[in-house]
């Protein structure tokens, strides 16, 4: 656990590298670093499972659920039983980790 504590905040120091980022890891990173409407943008235009599923968390984070469950259907998924910061590390662990 603690690696995986080390691994975020590293993730979330990172700003020279963001730029290296897929569109994915941008959005967590933005989105881990405070900034929704970036992280927002960096999925809203795309397509397949992986960015509807970001864009799921999102809007379940911004607190429009019905958003947010139409995106989850489109990642093929439902809403999780978790905390917002718990889906957070759920996702950044399934793209970085």
């Amino acid at each position: 656990m603690e690696q995986d504590d080390k691994k975020i905040t590293d993730f979330l120091k990172s700003k020279d590298k963001v730029n290296e980022y897929n569109p994915i890891l941008k959005a967590l990173w933005y989105d881990g670093n405070g900034d929704w409407e970036k992280a927002h943008d960096q999925v809203d235009s795309m397509d397949g499972k992986d960015a509807a599923r970001i864009h799921a968390y999102l809007h379940r984070k911004e607190g429009d659920q019905w958003n947010a469950d139409y995106w989850y259907r489109r990642a093929g998924d439902s809403r999780p039983e978790l905390t917002l910061v718990e889906e957070w590390k759920m996702l950044l662990a399934q793209f970085l980790l």
